[in-house]
């Protein structure tokens, strides 16, 4: 796993960069932003792509997306997934996907630029 820093003004997120999946269960979840609150200085923003996470996490009714959102969501850490996500069919999902990109924790995007934009506009 490779992390790089993207900073504009006070702003800094983390890149996560890896080729295999990093987050299986929500305490890998928090390993990860433990790791990068310790070696980034306090960062508080995660960018990574969706492969870097277990497919559960995708299916709603295992719960893990809403127990890594709500723990991430407690210690005030953003996170981006980047992505397409349209090859999910389920209704629950994509309502779950829209609701998380209104706010201000959570966003599923289709690529770098724009997850960068969101996460640094937060």
């Amino acid at each position: 796993m490779n992390i790089r820093i993207d900073s504009r003004g006070d702003s800094r997120v983390a890149i996560i960069e890896s080729g295999e999946v990093v987050i299986q269960d929500a305490q890998d979840a928090l390993d990860l932003m433990a790791t990068v609150s310790y070696n980034e200085d306090g960062c508080n923003k995660l960018l990574l792509d969706k492969t870097m996470l277990a497919e559960a996490f995708f299916d709603l009714k295992t719960g893990l997306a809403g127990e890594i959102l709500q723990k991430y969501t407690n210690y005030r850490v953003k996170l981006a997934i980047v992505g397409d996500f349209g090859g999910y069919g389920s209704k629950s999902l994509k309502d779950f996907i829209y609701e998380c990109n209104q706010g201000k924790q959570a966003f599923f995007l289709k690529d770098e630029q724009a997850a960068l934009d969101a996460l640094h506009g937060v």
